[in-house]
């Protein structure tokens, strides 16, 4: 993995798949120098077009643009770091989510970056982000800081870079390497063993 040298935040989104057996928890982050934000915003906003909706998300591409747009990710200057935890039962998906994120804001930490924005959902959901961010912190080097912050989807076009990195390591894990592989030279991957 080529690592340019790292800003001070990262852009995060998940994807997830809850399953008595299977089951597993994406949390993928996307880390852009500062100068590159955005050339990248517009690159996510190429991909998008004329598409009548507020956002980019991979779910809802067709299987040439999800090739394109993991090509696209992988042609920006920036590296990702993704945390696939397993197994996840049904109903436990906020409790792999907090021990996915946990193990991100170590990891990015290691790399300078101290803030991390994703997007938002509920208000008691996005609170329990906060938590583990704060029970996280306490886990890094004394006087370490680590910040959280949660966004609209469609105000922040970085966070769908996020969503492409995460989409491609869960083609990936469904049997299609084509995207995955694309992203590779970018692309550190924590497998996590996680008991829920």
């Amino acid at each position: 993995m080529i690592l340019p040298e790292a800003g001070n935040q990262a852009f995060a989104d998940e994807s997830f798949r809850e399953a008595e057996v299977g089951g597993y928890y994406i949390l993928a982050a996307v880390v852009f120098e500062t100068g590159s934000h955005d050339p990248a915003r517009s690159a996510m906003h190429e991909l998008r077009g004329g598409r009548d909706t507020y956002k980019l998300h991979w779910n809802e591409m067709t299987s040439q643009e999800k090739h394109n747009a993991a090509k696209t990710v992988a042609e920006l200057e920036g590296f990702h770091v993704v945390v696939v935890g397993t197994p996840v039962p049904s109903r436990r998906q906020e409790r792999a989510r907090a021990l996915c994120l946990t193990k991100l804001i170590h990891e990015l930490h290691s790399y300078g970056v101290d803030r991390l924005l994703m997007e938002g959902r509920s208000r008691a959901l996005n609170d329990r982000d906060v938590a583990t961010v704060r029970g996280a912190r306490y886990e890094l080097p004394k006087g370490a800081v680590f910040q959280i912050k949660h966004l609209p989807g469609s105000r922040e076009a970085l966070l769908w870079a996020a969503d492409i990195v995460a989409g491609a390591v869960r083609f990936s894990r469904e049997g299609s390497d084509s995207c995955r592989e694309l992203l590779d030279a970018r692309l550190y991957q924590i497998d996590l063993a996680i008991d829920c």
